[in-house]
């Protein structure tokens, strides 16, 4: 049998697709963030930020799916990069709350036009990409609840 008749066969699998187009999305923004200094969970975890912040590291894990044992190394490099802080919530000194400095804050409209450079490169149109992301989206969500509901059991 080929691997196009075998439902065991690579390209029939649904998780290596993920993981194909996972590998390549990220090959792309990583050659576009180098010269903005950031690598990709980098630039998620700004993207958070700039959406709120300050944000404690709790909610940021949160937001991207990290756990503290990825997200603390990150954010320490991120710290010396000049574009987080991390300090202490005043209101709850177990909580270390994470803010944009100045430089980071203004990384956000060069990070606009990378965004522009990257949905050029897309082989996609923009409408199908937000019709992916909304699928993709969905496939996490149903995944996470599924996976939630047996670890519940």
């Amino acid at each position: 049998m080929t691997d196009q008749t075998t439902p065991l066969g690579l390209d029939q699998q649904l998780c290596f697709a993920l993981y194909a187009a996972s590998n390549a999305m990220t090959r792309l923004y990583r050659d576009l963030l180098e010269p903005l200094g950031l690598t990709y969970p980098q630039y998620l975890a700004m993207l958070v930020l700039w959406e709120q912040a300050p944000l404690n590291v709790k909610t940021l894990g949160e937001r991207l799916q990290l756990d503290s044992g990825t997200l603390t190394p990150m954010l320490k490099r991120m710290e010396q990069a000049g574009l987080v802080t991390r300090r202490r919530d005043p209101a709850d000194e177990r909580q270390l709350q994470v803010a944009l400095t100045p430089a980071g804050a203004a990384m956000r409209p060069a990070v606009a036009r990378m965004q522009a450079e990257l949905a050029c490169r897309l082989p996609l149109p923009l409408r199908e990409a937000a019709r992916l992301r909304g699928e993709l989206q969905g496939l996490a969500a149903g995944l996470n609840a599924g996976q939630q509901a047996r670890a519940a059991e």
